[in-house]
């Protein structure tokens, strides 16, 4: 027999396997997945596109602010100086392409009550310091900003210590807190939309919203637009959700001022993620988180997002779910981590098994075999292949669909940026990174369970019993960019110096079976 007649028989052999009753589950599984996926971009789409159309409808009536306020006798003088007062706390961390855009799209927000910016920064070394102090520089008669250096983080992350600093800072009569991540891209309209539904419904505890990713062109960029996208559905919700994003959160000054419900002690007592923990504790006292359908946000991803920086960037995500505050957090989080390991590998499966079915058919179709089991099989196969390809095109067209209401409602909310477009989507891209991506997360998952140490941005928090116990701060062994951003980390001062690619690989590879001995 020939090594061609025995990759054969293997081939045919496992597209016999793969018609069996379980793999057929599986199969039919990952198809559900697919539909299920494809049924949650709907109804999202169909919040978005309800905002949109009372966007038209109040222009159409002659309301041509309508994408600051519904009703335009919001603008009247008397309303906007009973506006309450606003806090808007930005963690910074390096200096990347976006930020200046991003920084002004904050800073000049058409919101007409009180309104302070903390620019929070570690050290005045952070090439964000020097760069938003200049920034600040242009705008000092018109805006009420200022940049903070918090110092090091001793106890929590350090974007939550920058955090925390920033409440310190807030005016004393500030009422509600906004914290944003520095590469948020805001609506001229998103402060008042968001102080708006803080106004009507006080038992609001936290106001959140999420970001819509612009990939670059690259495979990693991509990776991450998918990655999002299965949870953008949880925030399109016009209103309560159980989710929340560190990037746009929106609460009451006083809950900080009080340690209501633990939020400060919570996060600066060992908090690794400020919305995981703050989600929590939300669960843990029933209060309420919203989501207005307003609160979506252009995010451009960095033109060098590599897939390199993608992975680091999954790690950090994966290794939220090792962090919790309570037994029960644990628990939750325990599920979560199952859930989606076994509904990734359950969607990427069907595809692996898919391209066995489809090599036996054209085998089978060039060899001209006739045998009734291999050819029955072919067929049976085939027909699960038939069906995959039409779930994953029910999939793609919807996920086509929300980001398009997206694209168009950002449009709407900002009608003095620059137009995004779907042109620039490559969706055979798209198509490879959900399944890079799925594939990925697993063995992600179970490295960041099984290290309980993390690298973010050049430091490295080890975990102990869900908490941040020991930091360390190693430049020489730390990124020089962000992941999603790009950002420089530091100055020329402070660059850590370049390694080759081997030496990289062999530290990895140490780290892999040592994680408490180095600081990658």
């Amino acid at each position: 027999m020939s090594t061609l007649d025995s990759i054969d028989a293997i081939l045919f052999s496992l597209s016999r396997a793969f018609t069996s009753p379980f793999a057929v589950f599986v199969q039919i599984q990952g198809c559900t997945i697919c539909l299920l996926l494809a049924l949650g971009w709907l109804m999202a789409e169909y919040v978005r596109n309800r905002e949109v159309k009372r966007i038209k409808k109040s222009i159409k009536a002659g309301n041509s602010l309508a994408f600051l306020y519904q009703d335009i006798n919001e603008l009247e003088h008397s309303r906007q100086e009973k506006l309450p007062r606003v806090s808007v706390v930005m963690p910074l961390k390096g200096f990347g392409e976006h930020n200046l855009h991003n920084w002004r799209s904050q800073i000049t927000s058409l919101y007409g009550g009180p309104l302070e910016f903390l620019f929070v920064v570690e050290s005045t070394e952070d090439p964000a310091y020097h760069a938003v102090s200049r920034l600040l520089s242009m705008y000092q008669d018109h805006v009420e900003a200022k940049v903070v250096v918090a110092g090091l983080s001793t106890t929590c992350s350090q974007k939550i210590h920058n955090q925390l600093i920033g409440v310190e800072k807030m005016h004393k009569d500030t009422k509600y807190v906004l914290f944003l991540d520095d590469d948020v891209r805001l609506h001229p309209g998103t402060i008042g939309a968001l102080t708006t539904e803080m106004e009507k419904n006080p038992e609001i505890f936290i106001q959140t919203g999420y970001p819509l990713d612009l990939p670059s062109g690259t495979l990693g960029s991509y990776c991450i637009y998918e990655y999002h996208m299965p949870c953008s559905m949880g925030f399109a919700t016009g209103g309560r959700t159980f989710f929340l994003w560190g990037g746009c959160m929106m609460m009451h000054a006083d809950d900080f001022r009080q340690d209501r419900y633990g939020v400060v002690s919570g996060l600066r007592d060992g908090g690794y993620s400020d919305d995981m923990t703050l989600a929590s504790l939300a669960g843990a006292h029933k209060r309420l988180i919203t989501s207005p359908p307003v609160a979506v946000f252009p995010h451009p991803l960095a033109s060098d997002l590599s897939f390199g920086r993608y992975w680091n960037y999954l790690r950090k995500q994966t290794f939220v779910l090792e962090s919790y505050i309570s037994k029960v957090n644990w628990i939750m989080n325990k599920a979560l981590f199952a859930v989606h390991c076994y509904l990734s590998w359950g969607f990427v499966a069907p595809y692996v098994m898919a391209v066995i079915h489809i090599t036996s058919a054209l085998r089978i179709y060039i060899k001209g075999y006739n045998q009734l089991e291999d050819t029955t099989s072919a067929s049976g196969g085939m027909m699960l292949v038939i069906t995959l390809a039409i779930c994953t095109f029910i999939e793609l067209l919807s996920m086509w669909n929300l980001t398009r209401r997206e694209v168009q409602l950002c449009n709407m909310l900002s009608p003095e940026a620059p137009r995004l477009s779907l042109a620039t989507y490559n969706w055979g891209l798209v198509f490879v990174a959900m399944l890079v991506d799925n594939f990925l997360y697993p063995i992600s998952a179970f490295r960041s369970h099984f290290s309980q140490s993390i690298n973010w941005s050049g430091i490295r928090y080890h975990l102990k019993d869900g908490k941040i116990f020991k930091i360390e701060r190693r430049k020489d062994m730390g990124p020089t960019k962000t992941d999603l951003g790009g950002k420089h980390l530091y100055g020329k001062k402070g660059a850590p110096q370049k390694a080759s690619f081997l030496s990289s690989l062999g530290r990895n590879l140490a780290h892999w079976r040592q994680p408490k001995k180095f600081d990658v």
